[in-house]
């Protein structure tokens, strides 16, 4: 049996799309809806119908209907085979779900702008003006479930032939900018370089201040339910 919330006047949506920000926003939603005991509505889009969504994209959506039991969130809604503008179906189910507060991950917004061809953000304060937006940056943390890295400071790559150079100073010749997390008990810049390429956030491996390719490296461990409670 849901839990009956104390207060109806707010309401939370929480917008994810494919990616390893969604888990965030859905922990930073179900914090919000928590402190203010008000309902919590977890929504993705696809223009694809379900079934022929690939294996990671299926994956995605049952870890976030996982999260939504979880966190005894009211509903988690799927919004598939949409031909739709994003816009127009965030600010349907705002309306029917009476939201207030709309949060949104700074990828999801960059991917979901590439499909529908212009800014979420100035369409939805056009379709629910009345509704506050909150934009969720890239995170400046790294899953380091051992404790293997120094905190995180912020970096830049410089081109150097065929690899990149980390440089911890602002010049002209940047390509990147980002945060580095330096492997503890090292002398040297080894560590992983977290950054935004093609609207896409990466963490690649970097051995004495060179970074050789743009492998992405999954700090990230499977989800697993126990792990939450």
């Amino acid at each position: 049996m849901k839990k009956i919330k104390g207060r109806m006047d707010e309401s939370i949506l929480v917008c994810v799309y494919y990616g390893p920000n969604g888990e965030r926003l859905i922990q930073r939603g179900c914090k919000i809806a928590n402190m203010m005991d008000c309902p919590l509505y977890i929504l993705t889009i696809d223009p694809k119908p379900f079934d022929d969504m690939d294996a990671e994209k299926s994956h995605y959506i049952t870890k976030w209907q996982q999260l939504a039991e979880l966190h005894s969130a009211d509903a988690f809604i799927l919004k598939d085979n949409e031909r739709r503008p994003v816009s127009k179906v965030i600010a349907d189910v705002a309306r029917e779900k009476n939201i207030t507060q709309i949060i949104l991950g700074q990828t999801a917004q960059s991917r979901w702008e590439q499909i529908a061809k212009g800014s979420i953000i100035n369409s939805l304060l056009r379709e629910v003006p009345f509704v506050d937006l909150h934009i969720i940056s890239v995170s400046r943390s790294l899953k380091d479930e051992e404790g293997h890295f120094e905190k995180g400071v912020r970096a830049y790559l410089i081109k150097d032939g065929d690899h990149y150079r980390l440089t911890f100073k602002y010049s002209n010749d940047v390509e990147y900018e980002g945060i580095f997390f330096k492997d503890l008990g090292t002398d040297f810049n080894n560590g992983v370089f977290k950054f935004m390429k093609d609207k896409k956030t990466l963490q690649v491996e970097c051995t004495d201040d060179v970074i050789k390719d743009f492998k992405n490296v999954d700090m990230a461990p499977e989800f697993d339910e126990e792990d939450e409670k």
